[in-house]
């Protein structure tokens, strides 16, 4: 699903109405207040690549608040990603202000208030993503919103081209891989932000979540090993099987039990991918450490109410 807005298509008198509604449309309740709506000029374009929602956004200055009362009309627990494309923004959430120049990113969070700040023309990509996606702790996450992350060093650095040129591609995407490409945005903001995350780890907790972080990633990269093992990863990283076991429960799981839902979650997109519809079910399986296509399809089911060949069709529509 794509979206274009262009207030210049309006009579002067509706245009900045109009972006009101359209801001929230696009993503969640938001208020939206100009000094001068009488010269307000904005454009917008979107779509949505899979579970992730992309927007590049253009406009004369304004300010865009998320209140508490705007988070219990509708709050679908949403990540929200700003990058600076151009001109100038100040991003307030959590007793925090993030300053933005061109290249910079910032994170935030749809379930508690926030303000954004535009005092002159400017252009950003914003993307927003389901906070579960990122698979990050989300008390760890609430300590970075609202702070700038440069776009000209670190994971920031590849990121940022990156996504500059999605911003310029986005209306030329082509639908079959789309999804994909989301899955893929997704990855890699997962790193950006878990390297964030490791840069401020002062404290013996922040030292535990990171510990988590480079824990997950290792799991990442080895979920193909059907041999992989609570006690290989304990020994790949230096600590004791029981710290590692420790580490887990107090998120609220196993290490069997999260290797078993990232396999699984892996698997998924396969199956809804459609550059992979000929690849045989039991082969996407085995790419994720699934040896068992019987024990497989089972876990599937369990897990999101469908065999893998029933999820296939519903998804492909044949």
């Amino acid at each position: 699903m794509s979206m274009v807005i262009r207030t210049s298509e309006l009579p002067v008198a509706e245009r900045f109405e109009y972006w009101r509604n359209s801001v929230t449309e696009m993503f969640v309740p938001l208020r939206a207040d100009t000094a001068r709506p009488e010269r307000f000029e904005g454009r917008m374009r979107g779509r949505e690549l899979g579970a992730l929602k992309v927007a590049d956004v253009a406009s004369t200055p304004n300010v865009v608040r998320r209140t508490g009362a705007l988070i219990a009309q509708s709050d679908p627990g949403h990540y929200k990603i700003g990058v600076q494309l151009n001109g100038y923004c100040v991003l307030t959430q959590d007793g925090r202000e993030a300053a933005l120049v061109p290249g910079d990113f910032t994170i935030y969070d749809t379930t508690r208030p926030y303000t954004l700040s535009f005092d002159d023309s400017y252009r950003q990509l914003v993307l927003m993503v389901p906070r579960r996606l990122l698979h990050l702790p989300q008390d760890a996450v609430a300590g970075i919103t609202a702070t700038r992350i440069s776009g000209r060093q670190g994971v920031g650095g590849l990121l940022s081209p990156f996504l500059l040129q999605l911003a310029q591609q986005l209306d030329d995407l082509d639908d079959h891989g789309s999804v994909r490409l989301g899955d893929n945005i997704v990855d890699l903001l997962v790193t950006l932000l878990a390297e964030r995350l490791d840069m401020t780890a002062p404290t013996t907790d922040s030292r535990r979540r990171a510990l988590l972080l480079r824990v997950r990633a290792y799991i990442e990269r080895h979920l193909d090993d059907p041999e992989l093992s609570p006690d290989d990863i304990a020994a790949a990283h230096f600590v004791s099987s029981r710290h590692l076991y420790n580490l887990f429960r107090e998120e609220g799981t196993t290490v069997s039990a999260w290797i078993k839902e990232r396999r699984l979650e892996h698997c998924r997109r396969d199956l809804r991918d459609p550059l992979q519809l000929h690849r045989p079910v039991s082969a996407i399986a085995a790419r994720w450490g699934f040896v068992d296509a019987a024990h497989f399809s089972r876990l599937f089911k369990a897990t999101y109410g469908a065999s893998p060949r029933e999820y296939r069709v519903t998804v492909d529509g044949s």
